[in-house]
Parts: structure tokens; C-alpha cells; sequence
């Protein structure tokens, strides 16, 4: 039993050091003091992490990122929060074919749909760079906004908003100040999850941007195409970050296992 249990910590440790050994190489790599990336590194330095906010184009795409994915977000949650309160509310004909289809995004190859919305919304309807990005990144955080708010709204007690209208309140209202105040927290994560999977997206952006525009990944694998240096490692390292605190606040606001639950 003793050896069984060592056989699977061993296996455990491997697993885990398959996947975290590339990202821990990465993390290395980012403090290279010369020219080139390698690992391991000669000597430490800082200074691929301030070469990030010498590179214009990196601070260009950056703020596009951040406007579609927050724009994006927006509207994304302006069609999420009742559509994810309509299936989690009502039973209805055709409810389940309706997630499937709020969830399809998520099922689709990311290349297969960057090619479709290249083809018909760029291609057929000549939309500018900017509202096709913002319509391609809106369709992709859909499903994220409305599986963790549907997964919040589960554990809702909704005899409470029958209680709140039996006293007088409208649906509208008691909506807006019973529903949404016990539900704040999944729509926080919602944002949190749906914002990370906008602004880290390739697949769709890829097809999506254009001369002129891009957005921050993109430009990251611009920019590997023609650097070898250890500044994408250090934007990796940042990235990588940045996912964890997101990650950090979702399993505060919510725990992990709300999205094990539907």
C-alpha cells in the first residue's frame, strides 16, 4: 500500500512538472541579461521587463486589448445576465437547444469560427476592423458571462423574488434590486473570466484584425517572428500573473467548484 501510494505521488509530481516545467523555463528565461534568449540564463537582468514599455507597438496594441475586451465585455453582459436568468428562471420549449447555442462558441474550433466571422463579417457586410473585432470578441465571452452567472443564479433562492413582488414590487424592479445584489459576485467573476479570454485570445483576433490594427497577442507573435530576445518572456511572465490574480479573485468570489455544478 506504502509503495502504491509513493508510485502515485511520483506520477502526481510528473504530471504536475510536465505541465508547470515549460512555464517555469519561461519564467527563467525573462531575466536574461543578453541579447538572446536562452536558457538557462548567463546572468540575471531586468531590463527585457522595461524593453516591454520601450516598444510603441506593444503600447498601442495594448490599449486596443483592453478597449475591445472591455467594450466587448460590456455588451456581452447587456445580452448575458437575462438570457442566463431566462434558463436558469423559466422552463420553456426549446431551452436546451437555446444553451447549446449560447454555448457553441466555446465548442467550435477557434479557427473554424475566426474563419466564419472573417467570411461574413468582415467579408460580406465590409464592417470596420474595429466593430469586427468588437462584435468577434463580444460572440466568444457570451458563453463565459452566461455559464458563471447561470452557475450563480442556481444557488439563488428565487421565492424571494416572488416574496419581493407579492409586496408590490414590479418584475423589472425586484430584478434590479433583489436578483442582481445576491448575484454580484458571479458577475464580477463572469467579467473577470469572459475579460481574460478576450484579451488573451489568438484564434479569433488573427482573422479579425487587419493594416494598422491589431491586438496584443497578435503582436506578440509579430514581434517573436522577427526578435529572438527575452521580451515576449517577460510579457509571458506578466501575463502569467495577471491570469493568476484574476484566477485568485474568481475562487474568492465564487470557488472553482460553482462551474462543476451544471
Amino acid at each position: 500500500m506504502m509503495q502504491k501510494n509513493r508510485g502515485l505521488a511520483l506520477f502526481t509530481f510528473l504530471v504536475f512538472l510536465f505541465l508547470l516545467g515549460p512555464l517555469l523555463i519561461i519564467s527563467v528565461t525573462s531575466f536574461e541579461g543578453g541579447s538572446v534568449l536562452k536558457f538557462p540564463p548567463e546572468h540575471l537582468s531586468f531590463k527585457w521587463y522595461l524593453n516591454i514599455f520601450d516598444v510603441q507597438m506593444f503600447i498601442s496594441t495594448f490599449k486596443t486589448s483592453i478597449i475591445v475586451s472591455l467594450m466587448g465585455n460590456l455588451f456581452a453582459l447587456v445580452l448575458g445576465i437575462p438570457a442566463a436568468y431566462a434558463l436558469s428562471r423559466f422552463d420553456f420549449k426549446g431551452k436546451k437547444l437555446l444553451d447549446a447555442v449560447f454555448i457553441s462558441p466555446i465548442l467550435i474550433p477557434g479557427i473554424v469560427l475566426g474563419f466564419s466571422f472573417l467570411r461574413y463579417i468582415v467579408g460580406t457586410y465590409q464592417l470596420p476592423i474595429y466593430t469586427a473585432l468588437f462584435i468577434g470578441h463580444t460572440i466568444i465571452m457570451l458563453p463565459f458571462i452566461i455559464r458563471v452567472i447561470s452557475s450563480s443564479l442556481s444557488n439563488f433562492d428565487f421565492s424571494i423574488e416572488e416574496a419581493a413582488e407579492s409586496l408590490g414590487a414590479s418584475k423589472v424592479k425586484t430584478f434590479f434590486i433583489v436578483v442582481l445584489p445576491n448575484i454580484k459576485s458571479g458577475i464580477l467573476a463572469a467579467v473577470m473570466i469572459a475579460f481574460l479570454e478576450s484579451f488573451n485570445n489568438v484564434d479569433i483576433s488573427v482573422f479579425m484584425t487587419g493594416p494598422g490594427i491589431s491586438t496584443f497577442p497578435i503582436q506578440m507573435l509579430t514581434y517573436v517572428e522577427n526578435y529572438f530576445d527575452p521580451t515576449i518572456a517577460a510579457i509571458s511572465v506578466l501575463l502569467m500573473v495577471i491570469t493568476a490574480f484574476f484566477m485568485f479573485m474568481v475562487e474568492r468570489l465564487m470557488g472553482l467548484s460553482y462551474f462543476t455544478k451544471r
